[in-house]
């Protein structure tokens, strides 16, 4: 079923701008929070306590869709409230509880539930897959994903730009693999290997719900899977001596306000992005990548961080194709069953090109 009407819930740097880009692409949007940013925008704005279900509920039965952008604890009643509604839901997740309950929510949607459309999961899942499609057996697909600083500083070589309840939750929560045809969980911040991109020396370590539901879909179909995060060299040595050696993993909300305090967002970021995946065509072995780095650009008339604009670029992306009756409008959505030629056709999964170095 086409729509029009979304709510945008969290307008952070990500959820001003998907609501930006969501106006801009025809939609009738209102965006919502506990406190609005300062500034003009353009499109319709609102204050309101995004934990008070009689809120959300009133909310909602004036929309066809809604979009959260809050921190991913929030995001389980919002879904609930959706599928009472009746409506599309969209998040940005890469906590595993949340999107399970989502999966389970989803068999009696009368919307569609698409949790995890945000980069990773999300856009890189949709790249994976597109490589593994080509092939007539695929035996592995490995994800790198790093959204960082243009110009690091100190040991960590990191700034906050992203959520650090986020980043807290993939550093110290199981990671799903599928290992020689087998569906396993391992530890965070292990398998360490070094990358590169574009001459750019990057570490890659094992990080929790970069995956999405990619082992529900290849198990049984490829032998190897796996996701890891992208890091200056240094960091997960680090970041294992804070969490471990100090307990920070018992304080997690602490942990969070200490980095992100020592390491402030930054304006000039890039986003690495490196998937390769191996397998036979015509008998003989390949393999395939997709390595790109991306870089802040200027979007209606303002210059967005690389990772706030392709993260946004990506639900938009899927939402449009939603309305345009391009995906499925109820059940379940699978970032991995999206066809990567028709995300990037979209009006903002075009940005992906435009805004790409590409280095393979």
């Amino acid at each position: 079923m086409s729509f029009e009407k979304i709510a945008v819930l969290g307008l952070g740097k990500v959820g001003r701008l998907a609501a930006t880009l969501l106006h801009e692409g025809g939609f009738e949007v209102i965006g919502v929070d506990a406190q609005l940013p300062l500034g003009e925008l353009p499109f319709k704005c609102r204050t309101g306590d995004i934990s008070d279900p009689q809120v959300i509920g009133e909310l909602l039965s004036n929309v066809e869709a809604v979009l959260s952008c809050l921190p991913y604890h929030l995001n389980i009643e919002l879904a609930r409230a959706a599928h009472l509604a009746g409506i599309h839901y969209f998040d940005l997740t890469e906590d595993v509880p949340t999107t399970n309950f989502i999966i389970e929510l989803s068999k009696t949607a009368r919307g569609l539930m698409a949790p995890q459309c945000g980069l990773a999961p999300g856009f890189v899942g949709i790249v994976g897959a597109s490589l593994a499609d080509g092939f007539e057996r695929c035996r592995s697909i490995r994800m790198r994903v790093g959204a960082l600083p243009q110009h690091p500083t100190g040991l960590l070589g990191y700034a906050f730009n992203w959520s650090p309840e986020g980043v807290v939750n993939e550093y110290l929560n199981d990671c799903e693999v599928i290992e020689g045809g087998v569906r396993k969980l391992v530890s965070p911040m292990e398998w360490h290997e070094t990358v590169y991109v574009g001459g750019v020396k990057l570490e890659a370590f094992t990080t929790s719900g970069g995956l999405g539901t990619m082992c529900d879909t290849m198990l049984g179909k490829i032998d190897n899977l796996d996701y890891k995060t992208m890091r200056y060299p240094g960091h997960m040595e680090l970041m294992n001596f804070f969490f471990h050696e100090l307990l920070m993993r018992d304080k997690r909300k602490l942990a969070g306000e200490i980095l992100t305090n020592a390491k402030p967002p930054v304006e000039d970021d890039v986003v690495y992005v490196h998937v390769a995946a191996e397998g036979t065509e015509h008998g003989n072995l390949r393999r395939k990548e997709f390595v790109r780095a991306y870089y802040p650009i200027e979007i209606a008339g303002a210059r967005r961080t690389a990772i706030a604009w392709t993260t946004s670029a990506s639900v938009v992306a899927v939402i449009e194709m939603v309305r345009d009756g391009l995906l499925p409008a109820t059940g379940f959505l699978h970032q991995e069953h999206i066809p990567l030629d028709m995300f990037l056709k979209t009006p903002t999964g075009s940005l992906f090109k435009a805004g790409a170095t590409n280095h393979g």
